[in-house]
């Protein structure tokens, strides 16, 4: 009998504890309830939301052997510091060849002026000489003139008046001539001149390709475009690489981080540019970061897919699409910092419009 009277004792011990704990949980049940519904009421919340900021590829503009690597992951940068060297012999010899040629030009073109102002002064030359040929031939038409008239009074003979008529043919032909030579000499300066504009082409071009050469050589360093945290990283040094090859990845430091969330488009009929958001990190539980909504998207995310779905196929099911909403981080920087491009994290947003 008192054996019995003992576990009687010893159930109404375990059912009152029993009672208790299961009180208890009903009680935490029912204000974790109450809490979950007031958030429910008071905030649009979703999970489905990721941190992100610019991440920029690293690309060579000139290929070659790297000679050295400046940088390793996860590493600091300042803005200017060198990343890569890629070995810029080649494009050094370029440069050179260019500047030479450059050189030459430039210096066929002091020839060709030199030699303008020659073809210049002989065509004054053979202008003067024009004007000396047409007093010849003046003198001798005279001449003519005069012995035809003593001819024709037997005061002359026959033979002097055909020296004298060839003496006019010769000065005749000497003006002609005197004429032809300046006009040659003027079709010389316009043939110069022409080549010099051909010449001054040239330097033109030649210049051009220089500056083209001496970019490639700076090309052959690379360096940081803005203060940034480098990421992957995929060359070495000795390593031949390509123009346009993707040789790291850097995170810029000098810009905005954001949120992207993606709220059911059931969610968004109250959301405006310029709300509060709160936002707790997965990695950092229990703690909030504040942000602001900048953008809401012009169209649902599966508006943006590869293949949007077509409903007039005949197969429509309804699904309640999303809505990425961008929000940027605001606070201290240091803090803002914790978070890193790609975690994910969540988002509520006040209901309540003032």
């Amino acid at each position: 009998m008192n054996k019995k009277n003992k576990y009687t004792v010893t159930d109404q011990i375990i059912t009152r504890i029993t009672a208790w704990v299961a009180g208890a949980i009903v009680i935490a049940l029912a204000i974790w309830g109450v809490f979950s519904l007031w958030d429910l009421y008071k905030f649009e919340e979703t999970n489905d939301a990721q941190v992100q900021e610019y991440i920029n590829p690293v690309i060579s503009r000139a290929g070659g052997f790297i000679v050295a690597v400046k940088f390793d992951e996860n590493q600091e940068m300042k803005k200017g510091d060198t990343l890569l060297v890629i070995d810029n012999r080649e494009y050094v010899i370029q440069q050179q060849q260019t500047e030479a040629a450059l050189l030459n030009a430039r210096s066929q073109l002091k020839v060709l002026e030199s030699n303008v102002q020659t073809l210049t002064k002989t065509s004054q030359v053979n202008h003067s000489q024009i004007a000396a040929a047409q007093a010849k031939l003046l003198k001798q038409q005279l001449d003519y003139a005069r012995y035809q008239k003593l001819y024709a009074v037997e005061s002359a003979t026959k033979q002097q008046l055909e020296n004298v008529e060839a003496l006019k043919d010769v000065a005749d032909a000497d003006l002609q001539s005197t004429r032809e030579s300046y006009q040659a000499s003027l079709s010389k300066i316009n043939d110069t001149q022409t080549q010099q504009v051909v010449v001054k082409a040239e330097i033109k071009r030649l210049e051009a390709l220089l500056d083209r050469h001496k970019l490639d050589v700076t090309y052959t360093v690379i360096t940081a475009p803005y203060n940034c945290r480098m990421g992957r990283r995929s060359v070495e040094k000795g390593q031949m690489i390509d123009a346009g090859q993707v040789l790291a990845y850097i995170v810029d430091e000098e810009t905005d981080k954001w949120v992207v969330a993606n709220y059911k488009e059931t969610q968004i009929g109250l959301m405006r540019i310029g709300e509060a958001a709160e936002i707790e990190a997965d990695a950092y539980p229990g703690k909030k970061f504040k942000g602001v909504i900048i953008s809401l998207s012009p169209a649902t995310g599966s508006s943006f897919s590869l293949l949007p779905p077509d409903n007039s196929t005949g197969n429509y099911v309804k699904i309640v699409q999303r809505v990425p909403v961008r929000i940027r981080l605001t606070g201290a920087r240091k803090e803002i910092d914790l978070l890193k491009a790609g975690m994910n994290v969540n988002v509520a947003i006040s209901k309540n419009k003032s």
